[in-house]
């Protein structure tokens, strides 16, 4: 039992950074607008934490710089598929590319360096008393917190509210919605700059509590997880929410397994994870390959108003 509590404190924590960024994917594609660029946008995150913080000390600035960076990342890939109707996906991977070539360059100079401090807990000793789920939870940082919360927040919003409606609308058939009266450009706009900033929030997470110090490439393809992950849970944060908690978990237990000292490869264990989410993908697609896929029907497709039908 206590090394299944263990394991599962250390899921969270590894799960957080892809449930953050599947969350900003969420977004951006249920508006409509695929969103590729999720691996770039976590190391441009990192990065620039990283580097605000060991400039300043400041933990708030440091936050604060990599959602600001990440949000132009995310305007300009809004630019060119909103108002330029550039494809999707090709501006995804040229933001990804774009993202990991200027994190590598930005953060020669701060490889290796620790940072001064890490993101606070938030201890609930009351939480205690909460048989098995109390200890899992009641010593987190308040990122963790933070994206239980917008799990809820943003599936009440989806699923139960008009401005959810409206970006479903938008993200189904702008035409119908344009016809409403929802502004589309608006909304993509919005939804996409929102989860640009939600993935820099998790690329600041993997520095700031996860891989304390910044190393070239340290999202090790968490990003790209991300964006699968939103497929497996069919764009559902709810589901994106076990989706990520269970690759965390299968990355912990990869790490522990390491530590028993067994004759297993250490190349293995880390691909492990990674082997099993596209497993699961596979599966899944599988057993509902004759079922709607639950994406968003306009998803990847450029709004034309005046083509609009």
């Amino acid at each position: 039992m206590e090394f299944t509590i263990t394991l599962l404190i250390a899921a969270i924590s590894a799960g957080t950074p892809m449930l953050l960024a599947a969350l900003g994917g969420i977004l951006s594609e249920r508006a409509g607008i695929i969103h590729l660029g999720t691996e770039g946008i976590m190391l441009m995150g990192a990065v620039l934490s990283c580097m605000t913080y060991i400039t300043t000390q400041s933990l708030g600035l440091a936050l604060l710089s990599a959602l600001l960076g990440t949000a132009l990342l995310g305007g300009l890939h809004a630019l060119l598929t909103v108002t330029l109707h550039a494809n999707q996906t090709v501006s995804g991977l040229a933001i990804t590319l774009f993202g990991t070539g200027l994190s590598a360059y930005l953060g020669k100079k701060f490889s290796g360096q620790p940072i001064p401090g890490s993101v606070p807990k938030l201890d609930l000793p009351w939480l205690e008393a909460v048989p098995f789920a109390g200890r899992l939870l009641a010593h987190q940082d308040w990122i963790v917190w933070f994206s239980l919360v917008l799990v809820v927040a943003l599936h009440t919003l989806i699923y139960r509210t008009s401005w959810g409606l409206h970006l479903r609308a938008v993200g189904d058939s702008p035409g119908t919605a344009d016809v409403m009266g929802i502004p589309v450009a608006l909304f993509r706009y919005t939804y996409v700059v929102l989860g640009s900033m939600l993935m820099g929030l998790a690329g600041s997470y993997l520095i700031l509590a996860y891989s304390p110090s910044w190393t070239e490439g340290m999202t090790a393809g968490r990003g790209w997880i991300a964006v699968a992950l939103i497929i497996f849970a069919r764009w559902n944060p709810v589901r994106a929410l076990f989706a990520a908690y269970l690759f965390g978990g299968l990355d912990a237990l990869g790490f522990r397994i390491q530590l028993l000292g067994t004759p297993i490869p250490s190349y293995f264990l880390k691909m492990m994870p990674y082997l099993i989410t596209i497993g699961v993908l596979m599966y899944v697609g599988w057993k509902t390959r004759s079922k709607p896929s639950g994406g968003p029907e306009a998803l990847g497709l450029p709004y034309l108003r005046e083509q609009r039908h």
